[in-house]
C-alpha cells in the first residue's frame, strides 16, 4: 500500500511538473492537463448540438448587431496576439457568433471560439459597449483555456480523494468517511471555487482589454454589474459562490479600466478622459 501511495504521489507530481502552462494575457500559471487538440473537436460537436436545439434569434437587426461586435473583438484578438507573437495560440480556433433566442440572461464561448449570446441578456446589456464587455469575457474564459483547466482540476480533486482514500484505508469506516467528508468540503471551498473565482477576474480583466482595442470604452464593463446589482436576488456569501461579488467585479473593473485603456493606445484607439 505504501508503495502505491509513493507511485501515486510521484505521478501526481510529474502531471504538475509536464503541464503547468502560462495564461498569455495575465502571465498566470495554470495546471492544464487538457490540451486543445483533445478539447476542442468535443466542443464543436457540442456546440453544432446546441445550435441545432435552441431557437436562433429572427431578429435580424439585434442577430447583426451581436455578430458586429463579436467579429469585432475577434479582430482585436487577432491584432492582439499577432503583436505579441502569439498566433500559433490561436491555431485550430473556428470563430463563429450567433444570437439565440433565449429569455435567459446567459452568455458563453465555448473551447475553440464558439460564442453565444441570449436574446434576454439584451434586457440588461443596453450598449454596444455593455455588450462588448459581456461578449469580451466570454472569449476570454477561451482564450485563457478555462475549460480545460477546470477538467484538469477536477482530475485532480479525484485524485486527492484517492489519496485521501488510501491514507485512512486501516481507519474506522465512520472515520474514513469523516475524512472524505472533511475532504470534499475543504477542497470544494478551498480549492474549486477559489479557483472559479479567480478564473472569473481574470476574465473580466482580459475582456477589458480585448473590448477596448477592439474600441469599446472598458468603463461599461463595471456599468454591466451595477446594472445586475440592481436586478435583485439574493448572492451567496462570495467564499461560496463561484463567481466574485457583483461589488467585487465593479471595483475591480474600474480599477482596471485605465489599464485597458493604456494598452488601447498602443493600436491607435484612444478614450476620452
Amino acid at each position: 500500500m505504501k508503495k502505491l501511495q509513493k507511485l501515486t504521489f510521484i505521478l501526481a507530481f510529474l502531471g504538475l511538473i509536464i503541464s503547468c502552462s502560462t495564461v498569455k494575457m495575465t502571465g498566470r500559471k495554470q495546471f492544464n492537463l487538457v490540451p486543445n487538440a483533445q478539447i476542442f473537436p468535443a466542443s464543436f460537436a457540442q456546440y453544432n448540438n446546441f445550435i441545432q436545439e435552441h431557437k436562433l434569434s429572427t431578429d435580424k437587426t439585434q442577430s447583426e448587431r451581436v455578430k458586429r461586435i463579436g467579429n469585432r473583438l475577434i479582430k482585436a484578438v487577432e491584432k492582439y496576439y499577432k503583436k505579441k507573437g502569439w498566433e500559433s495560440d490561436l491555431k485550430g480556433y473556428q470563430w463563429e457568433v450567433n444570437l439565440v433566442d433565449d429569455p435567459q440572461m446567459n452568455a458563453f464561448c465555448m473551447p475553440g471560439g464558439k460564442i453565444v449570446y441570449y436574446t434576454g441578456l439584451l434586457k440588461v446589456t443596453t450598449t454596444d459597449a455593455e455588450i462588448a464587455a459581456v461578449m469580451g469575457h466570454e472569449i476570454s474564459h477561451a482564450l485563457a483555456n478555462h475549460g480545460a483547466e477546470r477538467m484538469s482540476l477536477a482530475y485532480g480533486q479525484q485524485l486527492g480523494a484517492i489519496l485521501t482514500m488510501l491514507a485512512t484505508s486501516k481507519a474506522k469506516p465512520e472515520d474514513q468517511q469523516k475524512w472524505m467528508q472533511i475532504y470534499g468540503i475543504g477542497s470544494t471551498v478551498g480549492f474549486a471555487l477559489p479557483f472559479s473565482r479567480k478564473h472569473e477576474s481574470e476574465a473580466d480583466k482580459m475582456g477589458q482589454i480585448i473590448m477596448a482595442i477592439a474600441g469599446y470604452n472598458p468603463d461599461a464593463a463595471a456599468e454591466v454589474w451595477v446594472k445586475m446589482s440592481k436586478m435583485g436576488g439574493q448572492q451567496p456569501p462570495e467564499i461560496l459562490s463561484t463567481h466574485p461579488s457583483h461589488e467585487t467585479r465593479m471595483n475591480n473593473l474600474r480599477k482596471w479600466a485605465p489599464e485597458a485603456k493604456k494598452i488601447a493606445k498602443e493600436f491607435g484607439v484612444y478614450f476620452n478622459k
